[in-house]
């Protein structure tokens, strides 16, 4: 057997991180808010999710998570069907919003929470709050309210609280609003260090672009470019399309050779 052929049969032989295919669903007052959505995330890929808002993005992520129950499809995730309303530790959301995440008295409680009741030993939950806390560069916070928390500190533990549970696949909702440029920077970091396999919804396009191999874009429910983030995001024409900016990065820079202007000298009358 040649090697090539080796290489393929393993590629074959890996199982996807995540398979949807056929995903539909509607709200009571809104139909097909997801249409028909089919898409397959290999172990270890970073894939960005983009689109306008209505897009269909959070629904999907909820679809996923089993929060919300599809009309049609099947959503399977590290081999095992998404059933509505199950529990799957192995799958974390970081929320949009923290305020919908934390809600224990300390950051030390918020993050141990997960571990806690999955019924692990006191020492082990300990040894993953540490270690999560240090990855967010948070160890810091762990005695601190969590409603004495900046919104840049809310969401780096948001994501502790999550990393504590050892998930192999982490969906990020928004994780850069409202964020500052210090946190911004922590936070990208962050993400493009982790080892597990990551779903990233934002409008920060830039982020993407640094933290993605893969971008989906999302339109009217459903799915209208995946690709490589900069083929599909440097198509100023398909990004128009569906309510998109080319990224500044990616527009062509002209470097202007003309002196910087003086500051004004107010001068006594």
């Amino acid at each position: 057997m040649r090697e090539s052929d080796i290489t393929l049969l393993a590629e074959e032989m890996v199982e996807p991180a995540l398979s949807v295919s056929g995903l539909c669903f509607s709200y009571p007052d809104r139909p097909n808010v997801l249409n028909n959505i089919t898409l397959t995330v290999m172990p270890g890929e970073r894939v960005g999710l983009i689109g306008p808002n209505g897009a269909g993005k959070t629904t999907f992520f909820l679809s996923l998570c089993g929060v919300l129950k599809p009309s049609a499809g099947e959503v399977v995730l590290l081999g095992k069907s998404v059933v509505n309303g199950d529990f799957r530790p192995d799958v974390a959301l970081v929320f949009q919003n923290p305020d919908d995440q934390l809600f224990c008295p300390s950051v030390w409680d918020d993050v141990a929470f997960g571990p806690q009741n999955t019924g692990l030993s006191k020492d082990e939950v300990e040894k993953r709050v540490s270690e999560a806390l240090a990855t967010v560069e948070g160890t810091e916070l762990a005695e601190r309210p969590v409603h004495h928390l900046s919104e840049g500190e809310k969401r780096i533990i948001s994501v502790a609280g999550v990393l504590a549970m050892h998930p192999r696949l982490i969906i990020y909702d928004e994780p850069g609003a409202n964020l500052d440029i210090r946190s911004r920077r922590r936070l990208i970091r962050l993400l493009q260090c982790s080892t597990e396999t990551i779903l990233v919804a934002s409008h920060d396009l830039e982020l993407i672009l640094e933290v993605c191999n893969r971008v989906v874009l999302m339109d009217g429910g459903g799915i209208v470019a995946d690709g490589d983030p900069r083929r599909v995001m440097g198509n100023a024409e398909l990004m128009e399309a569906h309510g998109q900016e080319k990224p500044h990065s990616l527009l062509p820079h002209q470097v202007s050779h003309q002196y910087p202007c003086r500051p004004t000298i107010a001068r006594n009358a």
